[in-house]
């Protein structure tokens, strides 16, 4: 009989809990709002900002022992990757806990233009009418996002604004996490200066103004080309007219020079 060895990755994995398969993992999203990127400064990190207009999605789930609402960014005309734009709030009422994700963490394009703000509030906002006595779990921050400064800061700051403790094991700041919080305390605000909710009355009318807008632009045009017209006329008239006195010029040079040499 053979002695088979088991190597230590092989017996954590064994001896560890099996993950808990969570419900509902072909939900998508059944609601669905239109936001206006409001347009601003050129960003040196993160490069133009120009206006444009996405699509926020979300969809609720609800049973006796979870709950879920999950948000997404479609973003007409750009295909993100699978992870991006995506935003899931559960609830286990057993332990009365609340967890954020993905794990990976939320991962927004385009950046820095209120976008995740705006799915944070949403969720917050969920959670806390319907159970604010709720304890959001504490996480590790991710270390990626701690080599650059800049994305550190931005990311520490995300969160505070959201009422999220965060701490660091270390002077350096690369070791960051987020403690438990009851839901209650927790900010659901956004940055509306960068970002809009577009009601669809409001939409109807911008196309309408849109329309009239390049209505009374196509009259303009039309008037400018009527006055190019009227000019390149008037300016083939007049070369007509110059070349014919030119010619009548030269004629009456040649006859003179003429008279004068046959006398």
């Amino acid at each position: 009989m053979t002695d088979t060895q088991t190597s230590p990755d092989t017996t954590a994995e064994k001896d560890a809990p099996p993950a808990v398969e969570l419900p509902w993992a072909d939900v998508h999203v059944e609601h669905h709002k239109m936001l206006r990127l409001a347009p601003l400064q050129t960003d040196r990190n993160t490069g133009g900002r120009p206006l444009r207009f996405v699509e926020f999605g979300y969809a609720e789930r609800n049973s006796k022992e979870k709950s879920l609402m999950r948000m997404a960014i479609k973003l007409p005309g750009q295909r993100v990757r699978k992870e991006q734009n995506q935003l899931d709030v559960w609830v286990d009422h057993t332990t009365k806990r609340v967890h954020f994700g993905p794990d990976s963490g939320l991962q927004i394009e385009p950046m820095n233009r209120g976008i995740g703000r705006y799915m944070a509030a949403q969720g917050i906002n969920w959670a806390k009418k319907r159970w604010p006595t709720y304890t959001v779990d504490g996480m590790d921050l991710n270390n990626k996002d701690a080599l650059n400064e800049d994305t550190r800061l931005r990311r520490d700051h995300f969160l505070r604004v959201h009422g999220f403790d965060v701490v660091y094991a270390d002077a350096q700041h690369l070791k960051g996490s987020v403690k438990e919080v009851q839901v209650g305390d927790l900010l659901g605000d956004w940055n509306s200066e960068k970002l809009q909710i577009v009601e669809i009355l409001e939409a109807a009318q911008m196309l309408q103004q849109a329309e009239q807008n390049l209505a009374e632009q196509e009259v303009k045009l039309k008037k400018q080309e009527d006055k190019v017209s009227k000019f390149k006329r008037e300016d083939a008239g007049l070369r007509f007219t110059i070349t014919c006195l030119v010619a009548f010029a030269v004629f009456q040079a040649g006859l003179l020079i003429w008279i004068a040499t046959h006398r």
